[in-house]
Formats: C-alpha cells, sequence, structure tokens
C-alpha cells in the first residue's frame, strides 16, 4: 500500500514511517503536518491508506477525516498516543469515516534498527487493513443451512444490525430514536478493535435509552438491552439462543464478522427478526442479510446518499438482500413501525377469534 502520515510531531512521524517501511511491502506516499495540509495533499496524491493523528494545531483529525471523507474519500486508520483517553474522538473520527484506531508506536531513539513499543499492534493493523481493502471476500455462505420460515418457528422479537466504517455515529442515531419500551432486544455487530469495544458500549449507552453493553459469552438477547460484539473472534448464536464467540472462521479479514452472526441468526432464532446493514466498506454482511431475507426476515440496507462508505449496503442492494433500502432518518421509525404493526396483527387475529368463540 501506497501510505500518507499525517502528525505535527518528529518522531511520532519517524516512528510510523519506519513502522511502515519496515514491513517490506509498504512504501510512505506524502508526509502532512496538520488537517489542513492533509486535505490538499489527498486531492492531490490519493494514498491507499491515511494514518491520521488526532491532535493537531489547527485543524484536528476528526474534522480533517470528516472532508477528506466527503470531497477525496479514502481508508483512514486513526493513530493517537492514548485510545483511551481520546475515546471520545476516536468514535467521532470513526463516525466520520475512520476505519480504526491504534496507539501510536513509542519509537527508541537510541536503537539503529526499529524498535518501540507497540509496533507489532500498529504493523498487524496495517496487514488488516490491506486485506479488507484489498481483498473481496467471495459471496458464499459460512454456514450451509436448509431454507426454514423463522417466522413459522414461533418465539420472540429481534433486531439485528451490522455496521463498519461510519457506524459508530450512525448507531447512536438509531439508538437515540428506540423509545426505552421497544419490544426487541438489539444484537449489534460492528467492526470494531476488542480494546475499545467496551468504550464504544460505554458511548452508546450513553446515547440513548435502552441499556448497552457488551455481549457476554452465554448472554441470552432481552428486551430493553442492546447487546454489542465485543472480541475479536465472531459473536453467533446457537442453537439454544444463547450468544457466543468462535475464532471459525479464521481466514475472513473481517473481525467480527456481521455474515457470521446473520448467518447464525437465520439458522436458530426462533422468532421474527428485523435486520440492518448499515455504512462499511467492503461486502461483510451482504450474503448473511440475504439468508435472513430468505428465512423470512424483514430485512433493511442503509441508502448511498446518508452512507460514510456505501460498500457494504451496495453489496446487499446488489444480492437483492434488502427488502427496503432506507435513509439513515427513516431506519429507527421502521424497526419501531414494524414490529408494532406485527403486534397489532398479531392482537387483531387473537380478538377475532375471541369474538367468533
Amino acid at each position: 500500500m501506497r501510505i500518507a502520515i499525517v502528525n505535527d510531531m518528529l518522531l511520532a512521524i519517524e516512528s510510523l514511517r519506519r513502522g511502515v517501511l519496515a514491513m517490506g511491502i509498504h512504501q510512505v506516499a506524502w508526509i502532512a503536518h496538520d488537517g489542513v495540509e492533509a486535505i490538499q495533499r489527498c486531492a492531490e496524491d490519493k494514498p491507499d491508506l491515511i494514518l491520521m493523528d488526532l491532535l493537531m494545531p489547527g485543524m484536528d483529525g476528526v474534522e480533517a477525516t470528516r472532508q477528506i471523507m466527503a470531497k477525496t474519500p479514502c481508508p483512514i486508520l486513526i493513530v493517537t498516543t492514548s485510545i483511551d483517553s481520546q475515546s471520545a474522538r476516536v468514535f467521532e473520527a470513526m463516525g466520520a469515516g475512520a476505519l480504526d484506531a491504534v496507539n501510536t508506536p513509542i519509537l527508541d531513539p537510541q536503537s539503529e534498527i526499529y524498535v518501540c513499543d507497540g509496533c507489532e499492534t500498529f504493523q498487524a493493523k496495517l496487514k488488516t487493513i490491506e486485506k479488507l481493502t484489498r481483498v473481496t471476500l467471495p459471496g458464499r455462505s459460512v454456514y450451509m443451512n436448509q431454507p426454514n420460515d423463522i417466522n413459522a418457528r414461533g418465539g420472540g422479537k429481534l433486531v439485528v444490525i451490522g455496521s463498519s466504517t461510519g457506524g459508530p455515529q450512525t448507531l447512536a442515531q438509531i439508538l437515540s430514536r428506540l423509545p426505552a419500551d421497544y419490544p426487541a432486544p438489539v444484537i449489534i455487530v460492528q467492526h470494531v478493535d476488542a480494546q475499545f469495544a467496551g468504550e464504544m458500549a460505554t458511548w452508546l449507552n450513553k446515547q440513548c435509552l435502552l441499556n448497552v453493553r457488551l455481549a457476554r459469552e452465554g448472554d441470552c438477547p432481552e428486551v430493553g438491552t442492546v447487546l454489542l460484539a465485543g472480541t475479536n473472534n465472531h459473536l453467533v448464536m446457537h442453537s439454544n439462543q444463547y450468544l457466543g464467540y468462535t475464532h471459525s472462521p479464521a481466514e475472513l479479514a473481517y473481525r467480527p464478522s456481521v455474515d457470521v452472526f446473520f448467518e447464525s441468526v437465520a439458522k436458530h432464532w426462533k422468532g421474527q427478526v428485523a435486520a440492518a446493514l448499515l455504512t462499511g466498506m467492503g461486502r461483510d454482511g451482504a450474503q448473511g442479510l440475504l439468508r435472513l431475507r430468505e428465512h423470512g426476515a424483514h430485512t433493511i440496507a442503509q441508502d448511498e446518499a446518508s452512507c460514510i462508505v456505501y460498500g457494504m449496503p451496495k453489496a446487499a442492494a446488489d444480492l437483492k438482500a434488502a427488502i427496503e433500502i432506507l435513509p439513515l432518518g427513516n431506519i429507527a421509525p421502521t424497526l419501531i413501525k414494524h414490529f408494532k404493526c406485527i403486534a397489532d396483527i398479531n392482537v387483531g387475529t387473537k380478538d377475532a377469534r375471541l369474538h367468533a368463540l
């Protein structure tokens, strides 16, 4: 990849430069020292990836990310001195379109070779992003299921959501519009590293009336609760409708994978499902959304105009996996209306039967 570095600290720039070049397969496209310069350089020479600092004089990394994604979109990795202390800014940048975030590797200035604290994590992140941006995963099923209509099996209601680039802010907008007495549990798979998934759950919890927390091994979906996939393994639903995590399939670049989770829900959830696939790069979730639709779920894809990156929803639209393609502002009202309508229909049917008796 041709990788650009945006940072105002010389030692950080050198650490990132060495980290990129030490992998032997990447090159540094250019270096910018603030957000304004980064926007200009990106317009002149768009790289394969931008390493974007958060805190810089003049225009910070959040606003630079927002403007780059609006004018000349390309993959952006936030690189900051401390993800934990800057979690709110990290989520804001991810809402603006950044793919992920990682702590800045700390270079040993006395060493003649590339020795730093955090370089392995940094380089692993680059490898993952290269897979996400360069490799198109085949549209195949992870689970081989026979058709079996979810709605015919009875059981409770469930909302499942998949998102990636731009997801945090998008999720916040949807969750903030769901009422405290919303009748269905919500489970989310967002492409986010495990090291700050907990912070994201805490942040989302402050944005809505429902209780948001990380999904734990053995959890069962509960009304009033939003569960967020919280590890770098895949979240899955088991045959007893309890949740768990699995490393398999190991070859998937998307971890956690929306496809893996959606297909496990299609296989095991014994009730009504509404599913939404939101903004994000790549194709993850499209095949799983199709499987859910085939099994009777009400499926939604976010529309192009409201997406930060129109990748995952586009793949779903191309597969005709979505019953509805909606702007962001219409998704929460549709989720509310969908289950209210189902409840009204069920009540009406019951009343008619009682009257007949």
